[in-house]
């Protein structure tokens, strides 16, 4: 199973940028080194948020601020925003079994049933998780 390590990029990111937003400007050289990341990878991420309205960029000075409260970004938003295929690569499945076996033939179709209900479970589960719930326990560990 995998959910990119760009999805903990952002979500740290996020309470970055609510964290110290409203103190000082938050820019993607600043995110970048408390993050350990790349700027430019930083820069991809904050431009997947600001698709999704998750957060807002001020041009030309920049500096990031969230655009909604922080219990309507659930996990599964943030990471759809990142990786909005994210689903489909959360399970691999064996790409050519052989179609002249009996099990061969079929596996894809068995597999995707059951990979679709713990696909949908994740799902749920991301759903339930919100960036409210993250924040909190950021400030109890």
């Amino acid at each position: 199973m995998h959910i990119s390590t760009k999805c903990s990029i952002a979500i740290h990111c996020l309470i970055f940028i609510y964290e110290y937003g409203d103190k000082r400007k938050v820019t993607s050289d600043l995110l970048a080194l408390s993050t350990g990341s790349n700027p430019v990878t930083i820069r991809n991420i904050l431009s997947a948020l600001k698709k999704d309205g998750i957060i807002s960029v001020k041009f030309g000075t920049g500096g990031a601020a969230l655009s909604c409260p922080l219990d309507e970004i659930t996990l599964y938003r943030i990471c759809r925003a990142i990786e909005p295929d994210f689903g489909t690569k959360l399970i691999g499945v064996h790409p050519l079994p052989s179609p002249l076996c009996p099990i061969g033939k079929n596996i894809h179709s068995v597999l995707d049933c059951s990979y679709q209900k713990i696909r949908n479970d994740l799902y749920k589960s991301l759903r339930n998780i919100t960036l409210k719930n993250i924040v909190f326990d950021y400030h109890n560990v």
